[in-house]
């Protein structure tokens, strides 16, 4: 019971009630971890969840994903996800996505699929998931989700990166009054050379106040990547790193909330098409 108290403030203290929203939308992928989850413009196959628009401008090679999150210490806060990205001959990138968050007494998850295209300068997406929160003694609910987004690149070397997640305000369950999150993010990358990466993010749920996140990424030789970023509300310090091989990529991040602690993210990219 005692741990049940100190979940519930856990998620209290974060902004994110179990009654009020849900948690499975957060960002995913050790990479985008490591940058403070300033993914928004990352065209990597963990777009699937973080930004299905930016998926169109990523590789035409069949690409599968896992990826282990543990926050807190505490196997109640803990999700799970995979996914696999599939290119079309001429529908663009489909994505299919799975992900679970929680323990027995709350959990909630999630499947989708969408599909992304490069359409000119600018790469577009959109999303739909069955999203089912379980909540012990008050029953279970499914809910459609919808979500989009897109990139561009306005520059040489900058990007533009746009998504938003839950554009029809899907409540928890039919009977509810409460709703899942409704997350506008926006953000710039900033990518002078093909070994460093700069990012800057803003994310505003509608009943919360609005976080600024910042990311940074250098990679040796384009095989080991060390990755640092920031977030407010709550403040946040991020670390990671990450090598990629020929056929996979495997990275792992660290976070620190100054005054709940650690949680750890892990995760592997691997490519299918690969010879």
């Amino acid at each position: 019971m005692e741990k049940w108290v100190l979940v519930g403030s856990i998620l209290l203290f974060t902004g994110t009630s179990w009654g009020q929203n849900g948690m499975d939308h957060f960002p995913k992928g050790a990479q985008s971890l490591g940058l403070g989850n300033a993914s928004v413009t990352l065209h990597e196959p963990w777009a699937i969840f973080n930004n299905i628009g930016a998926l169109g401008k990523g590789t035409t090679d069949i690409l599968a994903v896992v990826g282990y999150d543990h926050r807190l210490g505490l196997n109640e806060l803990t999700t799970l996800a995979a996914g696999i990205t599939i290119p079309t001959e001429n529908l663009g990138i489909l994505g299919v996505g799975v992900s679970s968050y929680g323990g027995e007494l709350f959990n909630q998850q999630q499947i989708g699929i969408g599909l992304a295209k490069q359409m000119g300068l600018a790469s577009l997406g959109l999303k739909i998931n069955y999203f089912q929160t379980n909540i012990e003694g008050f029953g279970r609910s499914a809910r459609p989700v919808l979500e989009l987004g897109g990139t561009a690149e306005l520059f040489p070397g900058v990007f533009f990166g746009a998504h938003l997640y839950n554009i029809t305000r899907a409540a928890i369950s039919k009977a509810s009054l409460n709703y899942l999150p409704t997350i506008v993010k926006t953000g710039i990358s900033y990518r002078p050379s093909d070994n460093l990466m700069v990012n800057i993010e803003t994310e505003k749920e509608l009943s919360s106040p609005a976080q600024f996140k910042a990311g940074i990424a250098y990679s040796f030789e384009e095989k080991f990547w060390v990755r640092t970023g920031i977030t407010s509300q709550p403040n946040n310090l991020y670390f990671g790193i990450g090598f990629r091989p020929r056929r996979f990529q495997v990275d792992y991040a660290l976070s620190r909330n100054y005054l709940l602690g650690f949680t750890h993210h892990f995760s592997l990219n691997y490519n299918l098409s690969a010879q």
